[in-house]
């Protein structure tokens, strides 16, 4: 039955390859569907792990010894974090960075409590890696914020976030409503644990103070400074960071109890039935702390729901148990969705009908945070998690879109559910006529000032990425051109395209994810793809092919740009150029024949392809992600769209 299916697609006749050729490309995309299909879940929907660094689970190992937690767990925990450990003593945040400080300051601390002596040969490369990076002072707010929770260094120098700012209403223009979701989300208990300061004194064997050369450097000198090597306004907010702790000390508890109080409310209203706090392991976390600091016992509902779905979270292997930062379903499902369309499968399928549907039940009907700057929009999108009912985001809901117009057996019986989510997509634009992830008009930049925004990820802008993918729904669905929204979504395109003709990836690394994404938006919406400003993103994208026929691009592209499309070739960066060349009509080019070729011959036994690289992005430079489906969807759907391709062209390659 499976076999059928991709024989009603064969490789058009006008294709003269190679007989060879012909034949390893059909198989090619037999095989890779066969094991995206072998990996569904009986449910319809696909989910893989969403690889991150040993900050999650070293977090999670710390919080049940600060909730006092059952800790038959921790050895596991801890076998995970030693098996990632570099052979340099460090731990990195994607592969091949050589190891960061934060992630081996966090991972260093949560081996202490969990029983390894500091003499441990591991424990002494990992000292080394610390102190020849500058030493845990050194590191990012969220490290130091574990670090004051277990009394290892003042809570002084933790930049302050007060309670007290739960009392501005959105029309103030600086109230919560102001930060990103992912934001919003972690800052507002981390208000509460702030205006708590609480600590769980470890014992000294469990300490971290042989990381200090002076055992008063993390107290006497762990404060927040001017710095002239930071912006005039990154400086004024450490002077007011100063006022704000001053303000601290003063008998005022009326109104931090009132902003205290508020701050609670607001958690336990977003607590969804399920346990989650924004489907991200940061709120989660830092909500169950911030429960626990207001007398909540971890055998209260609230905990325990809050609990269950962190461990829902966590994955398990041999003797190594360790927590996903997020889980994608929704995200994993539609792009599995469209690989296999563009691979042949046909919607009637059962494991389209199963899946498509699977995605129909996850459309959010329900108001979210989006409502405050969006009151009159109707809800209608969809999240990129399980459960996650106040923040679906745009990124998803149009790609879940796209995924049902293409896998639907009949969509026209879908009508009114599809219709929603396009209008949610399209309400949701930003004046400046791009889209962003979570939220419409998050743009206040000068947020990422603050000394708490060190990741500088604390709002939430428009990005090309996303409005490319929003131009490619409403060129699927229909819509021209001509459409205001379409007309702006295009000025803000042309706006930030670089002069080198590429785009900046947000949400994947980095400039040929962007692209990619733009062009893609491009061809939907029916742009005349030889206008000079599109031509320069195709010359772009040749440019930067490998000589093995493949196309890679590193993290550290986010921080110099002279690496911009520069690193070893993977599947689905791979995959990503080409689908942005095909979209700009030049399926028979030389560079599309040579990426073709990579993905063909780099395909395992297994009929999907190796990445050990990250190529996703939680917060560039700072968080990266390496979504383990990204390998067989991304190849597969760029093997079928170029059959299409060639199919529609009518002409000999």
């Amino acid at each position: 039955m499976e076999g059928d299916a991709i024989q009603a697609r064969r490789l058009p006749v006008a294709m003269s390859l190679p007989e060879t050729d012909l034949y390893r490309l059909e198989q090619a995309i037999l095989r890779g569907r066969n094991a995206l299909l072998k990996i569904q879940n009986p449910q319809g929907y696909w989910w893989a792990e969403l690889e991150s660094n040993v900050t999650i689970t070293a977090e999670y190992l710390m919080l049940h010894r600060f909730l006092g937690l059952d800790e038959s767990k921790v050895p596991r925990m801890a076998a995970d974090i030693l098996s990632r450990q570099l052979p340099n003593g460090g731990w990195s945040i994607w592969f091949g960075d050589g190891g960061e400080l934060s992630a081996t300051v966090e991972a260093y601390m949560a081996l202490k409590i969990a029983g390894l002596p500091p003499h441990d040969e591991r424990l002494v490369r990992a000292r080394q890696f610390i102190l020849a990076q500058g030493g845990p002072l050194k590191t990012r707010v969220f490290t130091r914020i574990f670090l004051a929770l277990f009394g290892q260094v003042s809570w002084d120098g933790v930049p302050l976030l007060p309670v007290e700012f739960m009392f501005l209403p959105p029309w103030s223009g600086l109230s919560i409503y102001e930060l990103s979701s992912w934001t919003r989300a972690t800052a507002v208990p981390l208000m509460i644990i702030m205006a708590k300061r609480p600590v769980c004194p470890l014992p000294p064997e469990q300490g971290v103070i042989e990381l200090f050369i002076d055992p008063g450097e993390p107290f006497h000198q762990h404060r927040m400074a001017w710095n002239v090597q930071k912006s005039f306004l990154e400086n004024l907010f450490t002077v007011l960071d100063r006022i704000l702790k001053l303000y601290y000390r003063l008998p005022l508890p009326w109104l931090r109890r009132g902003g205290i109080k508020r701050a609670r409310e607001w958690i336990l209203a977003h607590q969804e039935e399920t346990g989650d706090w924004a489907g991200i392991q940061p709120a989660m976390l830092y909500s169950l702390l911030a429960l626990h600091c207001q007398g909540y016992a971890t055998t209260h509902d609230v905990m325990q729901r809050g609990l269950q779905a962190l461990e829902s979270f966590t994955l398990e292997d041999g003797d190594r148990l360790w927590l996903q930062s997020c889980i994608s379903p929704v995200w994993d499902t539609a792009l599995a969705v469209r690989a296999l369309y563009a691979a042949g499968v046909s919607p009637e399928e059962l494991s389209m009908r199963k899946a498509t549907l699977w995605l129909l039940s996850k459309q959010i009907l329900a108001p979210g945070d989006w409502c405050v700057k969006c009151p009159d929009l109707a809800p209608g999108g969809w999240a990129f998690e399980f459960v996650n009912n106040w923040y679906p985001d745009i990124d998803d809901s149009s790609v879940v879109l796209l995924a049902l117009k293409e896998g639907l057996a009949q969509p026209n019986q879908h009508q009114q559910a599809l219709q929603r989510g396009v209008d949610w997509c399209l309400g949701m634009q930003s004046r400046n006529g791009g889209y962003a992830s979570f939220d419409k008009d998050n743009t206040k930049d000068w947020l990422n000032a603050l000394p708490f925004g060190d990741l500088k990820a604390l709002v939430d802008p428009p990005t090309e990425d996303i409005t490319g993918r929003v131009l490619e729904m409403m060129g699927t669905f229909g819509y021209s051109l001509e459409h205001p929204r379409a007309t702006k979504a295009l000025d803000y395109l042309k706006r930030t395209q670089h002069r080198d003709g590429s785009w900046w990836g947000r949400w994947g690394v980095n400039y040929i994810y962007g692209t990619w994404s733009v062009l893609t938006g491009l061809k939907a919406i029916s742009e005349d793809m030889n206008r000079p400003y599109v031509r320069r993103a195709v010359k772009w994208l040749k440019d930067h092919q490998n000589q093995d026929g493949g196309w890679g691009e590193t993290c550290d592209s986010y921080t110099d740009t002279r690496l911009k499309g520069t690193g070893a070739s993977t599947a689905s960066q791979t995959a990503w150029a080409l689908m942005g060349l095909i979209a700009a009509g030049e399926v028979l080019s030389p560079e599309i024949r040579a990426g073709v070729e990579y993905l063909v011959k780099t395909q395992n036994a297994q009929g999907r392809w190796d990445e050990a690289y990250f190529t996703g992005t939680g917060f560039p430079s700072h968080f990266m992600i390496r979504y383990h489906l990204y390998r067989d969807c991304f190849p597969l759907q760029a093997l079928g769209q170029y059959v299409t391709a060639v199919a529609h062209r009518g002409t000999d390659v």
